[in-house]
């Protein structure tokens, strides 16, 4: 148990700058402790004390404002930054390295005791603030949930979930580099590169039009230019013939 404490301060220590110590993590943050608490109620549970392991619980909601069920499983060198309003389920299952923000609930959409209701979370998963995933599935090793995303069905590895309801993203090769490169073990709040389709079918068509309208230019070039060769008293038109649209700016409203 002293040695998976240990992972839990080791785990803030390396993913929060604004931790200044082991005694800053020990005795301010409310993720350390709820899941210290966590720690002691699981074995009780599991042993069939299940009104202690509930009572303990119940303390650890009080005193911190993040509700871990008794029965849920949770792995080492995992980080609840923040954790106000938290919510971890009785099946949950999260593995290894994972990181979780305030407002998250890992819940359940069916009423059937005894099944698996609650959703599993693979190694290294980042869930972001006021996230909710619902269901007894399960979100692959080094995915991001993207913040007030909910999310229904499977994630798969590495892939990045985004909207409600949640879409899917598949991580590419270049990210993956990126971040290989830097050696980031996770993204703040599940916030990644292009990880929005709605703004990249939109980047998509912005630059398209930039495209065309530099081609028109062009042509409008062209075509003045062979009228002068045949007639040299011609007088340039007043149609455009230079770029107008603003790309840049336009991409920039929709986040790129």
């Amino acid at each position: 148990m002293l040695s998976r404490i240990r992972s839990y301060t080791q785990a803030i220590l390396e993913r929060d700058p604004a931790a200044r110590s082991v005694w800053d993590v020990v005795f301010s943050y409310p993720g350390f402790h709820a899941l210290v608490l966590h720690r002691l109620a699981h074995p009780l549970w599991n042993a069939g004390w299940h009104w202690l392991a509930r009572w303990i619980s119940h303390w650890g909601r009080f005193l911190t404002g993040i509700e871990i069920h008794p029965g849920a499983q949770i792995g080492e060198r995992v980080f609840i930054d923040h954790g106000m309003g938290v919510v971890i389920g009785e099946t949950a299952e999260i593995g290894d390295d994972c990181t979780i923000y305030q407002g998250v609930t890992l819940g359940g959409t069916s009423l059937t005791k005894g099944s698996k209701r609650h959703p599993t979370l693979g190694k290294g998963v980042v869930v972001g603030a006021s996230s909710q995933i619902l269901g007894g599935f399960t979100v692959g090793d080094g995915a991001k949930i993207g913040s007030s995303a909910v999310v229904t069905k499977p994630v798969p590895a590495g892939a990045t979930a985004v909207g409600n309801p949640a879409r899917i993203i598949l991580a590419d090769d270049q990210t993956r580099r990126e971040e290989a490169a830097a050696k980031l073990g996770f993204s703040a709040y599940g916030v990644t590169q292009s990880d929005d389709p709605v703004s990249q079918a939109l980047r998509g068509l912005i630059d398209g039009t930039a495209t065309h309208e530099h081609q028109i230019a062009l042509l409008w070039q062209a075509v003045e230019k062979l009228a002068c060769q045949i007639d040299p008293d011609c007088v340039p038109g007043d149609a455009s013939r230079q770029e107008t649209f603003e790309a840049d700016k336009l991409n920039q409203l929709v986040g790129k």
